[in-house]
């Protein structure tokens, strides 16, 4: 139900963000524009490019700006996802084969530095420096999260703050730019701005921590990828440290050797451990904090349909079951 009142709520505005994407999007070389058109029409939620528009018009910003700051957000986004498929080997995403498995890691890496390429031009083109500076500061900070991320694959020893950071690092820094952009385009005061921020950095957190227990979890014809690929890939996400911290010491050992050996083979026993231990449900109790930190940030805004989308997206974000 939420999902249908946010698209029926948006959908002027990402019709419109849906076509700078496409103007945007073209090159005259043409494996680009194959690339670019699978990944953008692979599906996903769109939440990034949204929040550039729900935060916009939260502030009544009446412009059009907030439409080519929304596809700068979700290039920026496709590219992390192009990059990240490569690097974690993967062959599936939203139910589809990933691009690097159907192009090639060659190609996906470079159209993945196209679009980031391609992005800073647009933001060029909004002719603030502002606006370059957030997207800019984004951009570096995921790329910070994406090492770290890589440096904590395999490694047991990480723990709940480590695996925090590269969340709001890797995942939620884009959620907070895009609100941000919004707060800039609506000439919201520095204090408003920072509460936007805070809503997207929360917001993110809970979506991430939510996907971290869907990995354990999902049915996986609902969200399109395979059940236990981030233990494949050896991640330590919190489901996993909070197993080892309060599961028997035989239990710890079976989740530390699956983490350190990236052994999906042992994935049957490591969910039996998850789920004895209630670390999934700690999880979505933690994503439901973050959903009310995100909420209480903007309490004190005024009320508006897209203030109240604002917030019923937080709870679905922690609630959601894909």
């Amino acid at each position: 139900m939420f999902l249908e009142n946010f698209n029926q709520l948006l959908a002027d505005d990402m019709k419109a963000v849906d076509k700078v994407i496409r103007d945007r999007l073209r090159s005259e070389v043409v494996l680009v524009n194959q690339v670019g058109e699978y990944i953008i029409n692979s599906g996903g939620k769109r939440l990034r490019p949204a929040l550039v528009v729900l935060s916009s018009h939260a502030f009544s910003y009446s412009g059009t700006q907030h439409h080519d700051l929304a596809a700068v957000v979700e290039f920026i986004h496709t590219a992390t996802l192009l990059h990240d498929d490569v690097v974690d080997e993967s062959e599936l995403r939203r139910g589809r084969e990933t691009a690097n498995a159907l192009f090639g890691n060659a190609a996906s890496v470079l159209v993945g530095d196209f679009l980031y390429s391609r992005a800073f031009q647009m933001m060029v083109e909004v002719q603030q420096m502002r606006v370059m500076q957030i997207l800019a500061d984004a951009t570096n900070v995921i790329a910070e999260g994406e090492v770290l991320q890589l440096l904590n694959c395999n490694n047991a020893d990480v723990d709940a703050e480590n695996y925090m950071r590269v969340i709001h690092y890797k995942t939620a820094k884009l959620f907070e730019a895009a609100m941000r952009l919004g707060a800039i385009l609506g000439k919201a005061d520095e204090k408003t701005e920072a509460q936007a921020a805070a809503y997207g950095m929360h917001l993110g957190t809970a979506f991430q921590l939510v996907d971290d227990v869907l990995d354990y979890s999902a049915d996986e014809q609902e969200t399109g990828k395979h059940l236990g690929d981030d233990l494949s890939e050896g991640k330590p996400t919190l489901p996993l440290i909070y197993a080892m911290q309060h599961g028997s010491p035989e239990q710890a050992g079976v989740v530390r050797a699956a983490i350190e050996q990236g052994d999906v083979g042992k994935f049957s026993e490591v969910l039996q451990i998850i789920h004895e231990t209630g670390a999934l449900d700690y999880t979505r109790q933690q994503a439901m904090r973050e959903a009310e930190l995100a909420c209480a940030e903007i309490s004190g805004w005024p009320g508006s349909k897209y203030k109240q989308c604002l917030i019923e997206l937080a709870h679905f974000a922690a609630t959601r079951q894909y």
